[in-house]
């Protein structure tokens, strides 16, 4: 995995960086939703009403939740210090809620300060998040590599114009196409940068 033309990394924080146990099928049983509907999208269509409350609470309950029981993924919390120590500019963008998002940050004292959630920009796969760090950070998306576990993830990367990272997992597997790397242990990832 050759990153010499990288120079910011983004990540995604659930499922990634970190395992919060967030269920997307207990949300949508919860809602009831059919499994498998896109939580934020499936909400914005709603509009305001109490159904649309309703379902932004129990998706609020949720992410709180996951956040208050959320761990690190193995080697996640060396990758990030290994690549700090390199001086490779570090970036969060999540489709989390902001509170949840603070309070993962806060309890496992993930070392990141340039981090966006939904609250900051349009929910992933738009690319406005990516678009945002890259330019904070002062270079163009074409130098960020975007880690993330889902097909969203990718497709944000792809619509940016950045490089996409998949982190593998067992039921992923099937996004590999779509990646331009994948890596099963974020060992992997800090040794490219080695």
């Amino acid at each position: 995995m050759n990153l010499q033309h990288i120079r910011a990394v983004a990540f995604d924080l659930d499922g990634t960086l970190v395992d919060s146990r967030l269920d997307f099928r207990a949300i949508c049983r919860d809602i009831g939703w059919p499994e498998g509907t896109p939580l934020l999208e499936r909400l914005s269509q709603l509009g305001d009403c109490a159904e649309a409350q309703r379902a932004a609470d129990i998706i609020y309950q949720h992410e709180m939740r996951g956040a208050e029981q959320a761990s690190w993924m193995p080697g996640a919390a060396d990758c990030l210090q290994q690549l700090q120590a390199q001086q490779i500019p570090l970036a969060i963008l999540t489709r989390n809620m902001r509170a949840a998002t603070r309070l993962t940050l806060q309890r496992l004292q993930i070392p990141i300060s340039l981090v966006l959630t939904r609250e900051d920009c349009a929910a992933k796969p738009d690319p406005a998040g990516l678009y945002s760090i890259s330019s904070s950070l002062n270079i163009s998306c074409q130098q960020l590599l975007y880690v993330g576990d889902y097909v969203f993830d990718l497709q944000t990367a792809a619509n940016a114009g950045a490089w996409s990272c998949l982190y593998l997992n067992e039921t992923n597997q099937h996004f590999k196409p779509l990646a331009n790397y994948h890596i099963g242990h974020f060992a992997e990832l800090a040794r490219a940068f080695a």
